[in-house]
């Protein structure tokens, strides 16, 4: 709400400037609808910062204005991932202005982002990611027991055959399968699913493309879905989207929240989100000896700093076992 009051209350070319920003955003860029509120939340604050310093227009931004924005904002004690994020999101801003012709510099180029502390990612064991993806209690199961076909029919005849249930089990498998992000996810078309060769067509952020292998189960679930749930929820709204909500317009990133989060509970485990189980996707890979540059490829990371906090987290579990097991440790 602070937000949009801060908003309206901008001169009309700075408020013009940060929709027609949120829309390149959304549209070119491909930015999932967290990102995107984000970052025009922390625009809009920075054009309230400088129009409290009496800058009025694009070219009145200059990189001391940015960087008393961010001293303000770190003085009211926001944290550093805080600070970082809107660094970047004032560097999108004043980068796009200077592409667009709105603005005759880009000051956000001098800006530099404060250090921000990476915590390790919530990883679940391959054990307890099998248990969410078939939506059975890991509590009492040991950790190195496999799933066999006849759990895995067991499972599917305990489970209600509706439509959405259908959908949340394939929805549940690619996410596990393909470590993609949930804004990927629920901008799958059908045409991007190639089922001969069990990959599918990924439009990543900056709209980057890639193509992410999946297994069996993962295209077991799928056709499934499309062979008998697809058709029962498909309507007008439907189009060409992959998954369809229980009205059937385009599944949204709120429902697979909820989807996962559900299946957590249902498998006797920790609240869990759709990211956790990107980062657990890319640990068991790393865990498996998958190289480090393929799964930057896979996870459609630009930069291999963001893959490597994977390898720490291998690391971390690699010393627990030996702490635990070796008898000089």
């Amino acid at each position: 709400m602070r937000t949009r009051q801060l908003h309206e209350a901008l001169p009309p070319t700075l408020r013009q400037a940060v929709d027609d920003f949120g829309q390149h955003l959304a549209g070119v860029e491909n930015r999932s609808e967290h990102t995107v509120r984000a970052y025009l939340g922390d625009v809009v604050s920075l054009l309230d910062h400088a129009v409290r310093e009496g800058r009025y227009g694009l070219d009145d931004l200059d990189i001391t204005v940015l960087r008393g924005w961010l001293a303000a904002r770190m003085g009211e004690g926001a944290a550093r991932t805080s600070q970082a994020r809107r660094a970047a999101a004032a560097r999108a801003f004043t980068g796009w202005a200077h592409r667009a012709g709105r603005a005759s510099d880009d000051p956000g180029a001098q800006l530099a982002s404060p250090r921000a502390h990476r915590n390790l990612p919530a990883v679940l064991r391959a054990d307890q990611a099998e248990a969410l993806v078939t939506q059975q209690s890991a509590k009492h199961r040991p950790k190195d027991r496999q799933e066999t076909a006849e759990d895995e029919r067991q499972a599917a005849e305990d489970r209600p055959a509706t439509p959405e249930g259908i959908r949340d089990r394939a929805v549940l498998e690619m996410l596990y399968a393909t470590g993609i992000r949930v804004s990927e996810l629920c901008g799958l078309n059908r045409a991007d699913v190639d089922h001969g060769r069990q990959v599918v067509r990924v439009f990543g952020k900056g709209a980057k493309e890639r193509a992410v292998p999946y297994g069996h189960p993962a295209r077991d679930a799928l056709d499934l879905w499309l062979r008998a749930g697809w058709p029962e929820l498909a309507n007008r709204l439907s189009r060409d989207a992959l998954f369809l909500g229980a009205k059937g317009g385009r599944l949204q990133p709120t429902v697979v929240r909820r989807i996962v989060a559900g299946a957590a509970r249902a498998a006797g485990l920790p609240h869990t989100s759709p990211h956790d189980l990107r980062h657990s996707a890319a640990t068991h890979l790393l865990d498996g000896g998958a190289d480090l540059r393929a799964v930057q490829e896979l996870l459609g990371h630009s930069s291999l700093s963001s893959t490597q906090i994977y390898t720490h987290v291998s690391t971390e579990r690699l010393r627990a076992a030996f702490k635990q097991a070796h008898p000089r440790a």
